[in-house]
């Protein structure tokens, strides 16, 4: 079996789910972040991920990837948030500030589907160096 590819893996799901966590981070930092007019407020950014194949994968039908890569961070168009604040500097003739459309309880379960899949991949990548190390001293005794 080829460990390192497991490592491999592990170590991707681990990186995606980082930048996961700083995508979330960037929107819910930027959700009080008002705007000259609707069109100028920050929009709210989404992961897109996608599987890397392994480098003999094609060789193979029941091998299909090798881990996951980031392919982007994608604005989202969402409708701006409007609150009526006259005495703000950035309050058009109706009263109304522009505020960025970010979803706090989504991004705040993005957050936490980005821990929870961090820590399996942390607990997979613990998995596989067990067995290696167990197969290390499996061979070690049997080669004495």
């Amino acid at each position: 079996m080829d460990y390192a590819a497991t490592f491999r893996i592990s170590a991707s799901g681990m990186a995606l789910e980082k930048t996961r966590l700083e995508i979330a981070s960037v929107n819910i930092a930027n959700m009080n972040q008002a705007g000259r007019s609707a069109d100028s407020v920050f929009k709210p950014l989404k992961l897109v991920a996608q599987a890397v194949p392994f480098p003999f994968a094609s060789h193979f039908d029941h091998v299909r990837a090798g881990g996951v890569q980031m392919a982007g961070a994608v604005p989202v168009e969402t409708a701006p948030r409007l609150v009526h604040e006259p005495g703000h500097p950035y309050a058009n003739a109706q009263g109304m500030v522009a505020y960025p459309g970010v979803d706090h309880t989504a991004e705040m379960l993005n957050l936490n589907i980005a821990l929870r899949a961090y820590e399996a991949n942390v607990v997979a990548l613990n998995a596989g160096r067990t067995m290696a190390a167990r197969t290390l001293d499996i061979g070690g005794q049997n080669g004495a």
